[in-house]
């Protein structure tokens, strides 16, 4: 009988620290915690988060992270900051408890959009948020289609940014032989649409907006050739839906076959699938970063794609110190 091959010294040091892994979440999106567990193969770790009568947020771990390598699973959305909260109590009782490791997995980073001090007396919220999640205690960041890249600065940790872009352009696939044209809704995000138009190969077109304010868009010209094309708008969210609305009216103005558009992030607040329903839009793809109201998942135009076989990868390859940049591919 042949002797068992020796195990290496790093394939037990890779073992043992597996045995050291767990993913927890809070309230946010625990349908997409345990998807991403799923992914993984292990069970989502216990935790109890509940609120007091007045409001107040109680958390405990229910189980011992003495020495492990724990991410917390939890987009900052809608409650934006009870969820928000929920993040920083949990982090806070991983670090306190002796975790090794600790890495805040945001599927959706709230307060994005307030990433500069655009007018006097304002905030950069964005870079505010980013230091209570430090101070809380992680150790490293994993986001998922930040608003602005540069978001990435504020944080002193590593952070690893994902995009959506691989996921959606799979569900796009059946248009890539048509004449098909990619639209940024404005130039902030004509990047993200140029480089989703390249997968694609496919042309840009770039929406000219104006925002006098919060909320409210104006369309003004539409740049690039869109007569007798099938467009696709890219975004990276959608709220109120007013710029998806006022965006494909002005491609359809200028001779656009069709309209579809995709986003990752589905905020859809206020009368954002009634506004859908009612639009020029034939079909709108977003993924599960953000748990779906029923009102938008009862919309037969608003179709969710999930994001936890991306994110369980990269979570994976940040665990097993793995490169994620092969997720970009």
């Amino acid at each position: 009988m042949a002797a068992p091959k020796p195990v290496s010294k790093e394939r037990i040091t890779k073992a043992m620290r597996f045995n050291h892994f767990k993913v927890f979440t809070g309230n946010a999106n625990p349908a997409l915690a345990a998807e991403i567990c799923y992914e993984l193969g292990c069970p989502l770790a216990a935790a109890t988060v509940k609120q007091f009568s007045d409001g107040e947020t109680h958390l405990q771990i229910q189980e011992n992270v003495r020495g492990a390598d724990v991410f917390v699973v939890q987009p900052t959305c809608t409650p934006v900051d009870r969820n928000l909260m929920e993040l920083l109590l949990m982090m806070d009782a991983l670090k306190r408890a002796s975790a090794e490791r600790i890495t805040a997995v945001l599927p959706y980073y709230g307060y994005a959009r307030q990433d500069r001090k655009d007018r006097p007396r304002m905030p950069i919220s964005a870079r505010l948020v980013a230091s209570l999640i430090e101070r809380a205690g992680a150790d490293r960041i994993l986001a998922l289609d930040l608003h602005a890249a540069q978001i990435q600065g504020f944080f002193d940790v590593p952070v690893d940014h994902l995009f959506a872009a691989p996921v959606m352009v799979d569900y796009f696939d059946d248009l890539k032989g048509e004449s098909l044209t990619v639209v940024s809704p404005d130039p902030g995000g004509v990047e993200r649409a140029r480089a989703f138009g390249k997968r694609m190969g496919s042309p840009l077109a770039i929406i000219d907006k104006r925002r006098p304010e919060a909320n409210v868009a104006e369309v003004m010209h539409v740049i690039g050739d869109v007569e007798d094309q099938h467009c696709l708008i890219v975004d990276d969210m959608i709220d109120t839906a007013g710029t998806l609305v006022k965006v494909a009216e002005a491609l359809k103005e200028h001779g656009a076959k069709t309209v579809r558009a995709c986003a990752t992030h589905a905020v859809l607040s206020g009368p954002s699938v009634e506004r859908i329903q009612n639009s020029a839009v034939e079909e709108v793809i977003v993924t599960n970063s953000i748990p779906l109201r029923e009102e938008a998942d009862n919309c037969p135009r608003i179709k969710p794609l999930s994001v936890a076989p991306l994110l369980a990868k990269a979570i994976q390859s940040i665990h097993e110190d793995g490169s994620v940049s092969t997720l970009f591919v």
